[in-house]
């Protein structure tokens, strides 16, 4: 098998991505608004309401799971099952992910969507489509193997 960086670099970033969230929970409320949570999320943190932690923590595991996936099509670890598939799934997960928040915004006035800033939206966004691509490059790659 050929080295494949693209999925070693998107392995990377989502197992980033994963410690940043679980940063959060141990940074506390400021940390939930500095990455974008929402202000109630950060006040759940604050009163020691246990959803914040649980639902970081689920968000934490499944970039792991989508790190390690990246690096197994990568050929650094283990071959795991169903392989093609959740590369392909992954990368349509990010990439819509950052196409909606690029767009969504502003064709909506949903609270949900408004409870974060504009800048939020397009920064992570942006983050999303950039670990997408990666994804993208290195799946058509594994692909093409």
């Amino acid at each position: 098998m050929h080295k494949n960086n693209q999925l070693i670099i998107a392995g990377s970033l989502s197992i980033l991505a994963a410690l940043l969230h679980i940063s959060c929970i141990f940074g506390g409320p400021d940390w939930y608004l500095f990455f974008g949570a929402g202000q109630r999320m950060a006040q759940l943190a604050a009163q020691g309401d246990p959803y914040p932690t649980i639902a970081t923590l689920a968000i934490a595991s499944i970039r792991t799971g989508w790190g390690l996936y990246a690096f197994s099509g990568a050929g650094i670890i283990v071959k795991l099952p169903l392989l093609k598939s959740c590369l392909v799934l992954i990368t349509a997960i990010y990439l819509l992910r950052g196409i909606a928040g690029l767009v969504g915004p502003f064709l909506t006035s949903a609270p949900v969507v408004h409870q974060n800033s504009i800048t939020f939206w397009l920064v992570s966004s942006i983050i999303c489509c950039i670990y997408g691509t990666f994804y993208l490059l290195g799946t058509v790659k594994l692909w093409r193997q």
